[in-house]
């Protein structure tokens, strides 16, 4: 590519925050470069003469990781979205039973009764559309990374 590397340019996709899958494809790959290319985040590299089954198999795992972005980025925005309307108070009883305190120890700390524990956890449930504990845990841990 003329003026620029293929890993020149997949480092400034990535510091501009595109999220689009790479397949690497060159003539002249060594070790180091290949390497360099898939911890950068390349789906594949291949090495020319490239084989048509080969390429199509890349391309569809480009395609897989792709859709599998664009369904992370959107459960991040649902939760972010059901997560700011969450009252404060509620964030904080939340961020304190995701890291394991019982209903009694988070009504403690904050100064309030385990009632009142159990009613924000249950409007909790509800606002974040979590059918389980378990469920809200695991999302609250993968989007906000706490637990």
């Amino acid at each position: 590519m003329p003026g620029m590397s293929g890993l020149e340019l997949q480092e400034k996709l990535k510091s501009e925050r595109c999220p689009l899958p790479i397949i690497f494809i060159s003539a002249r790959g060594d070790i180091p470069m290949v390497v360099r290319a898939i911890q950068g985040g390349a789906i594949d590299f291949l090495t020319k003469p490239v084989d048509e089954a080969t390429f199509f198999n890349s391309v569809e795992k480009a395609f897989e990781q792709e859709r599998a972005n664009r369904r992370e980025a959107t459960e991040h925005e649902a939760f972010a979205a059901r997560y700011a309307i969450l009252t404060p108070r509620e964030r904080e009883v939340l961020a304190l039973l995701v890291r394991g305190s019982l209903n009694k120890q988070a009504a403690f700390e904050l100064g309030i009764t385990e009632y009142t524990v159990q009613i924000h956890r249950a409007h909790i449930m509800r606002t974040m559309e979590a059918n389980t504990f378990a469920t809200l845990v695991r999302l609250t841990a993968k989007f906000l990374h706490c637990a």
